[in-house]
């Protein structure tokens, strides 16, 4: 029913109605840390700020990102949804030709990781 509306609802619109209702419930348990909807969605905000700042990224740029499972790629994909950037997910264990075909698949102008990778 939700995609059905027009415009359809989208994750970001239930993850904000989440932070409006439930700021202080917990969204992610990593390892001993607990993050809030209310810590994401700062956390994200900060990063689309920076983003939008420092790499000029603007709706519709396609962004790959190259991160480990770790909660910076949650709120990562939340930045690049609140600045309308498709984001092309890479496995972060994908090296050399494989890696290589996925960048230029994923036609991105920018790519996000993490030190090392």
């Amino acid at each position: 029913r939700r995609l059905n509306r027009r415009p359809p609802v989208t994750l970001l619109d239930v993850f904000r109605e989440h932070v409006r209702r439930r700021p202080r419930w917990p969204l992610i348990l990593f390892q001993e840390e607990v993050y809030t909807y209310e810590d994401m969605d700062r956390r994200s905000n900060q990063a689309a700020r920076l983003l939008a700042r420092r790499l000029g990224l603007e709706p519709g740029r396609t962004v790959a990102v190259f991160l480990p499972n770790h909660p910076t790629y949650v709120w990562t994909w939340l930045a690049l949804a609140k600045l309308g950037c498709p984001m092309a997910c890479l496995n972060c264990n994908v090296r050399g030709r494989a890696l290589q075909h996925a960048l230029a698949a994923a036609g991105a102008t920018v790519v996000l990781s993490s030190p090392g990778e």
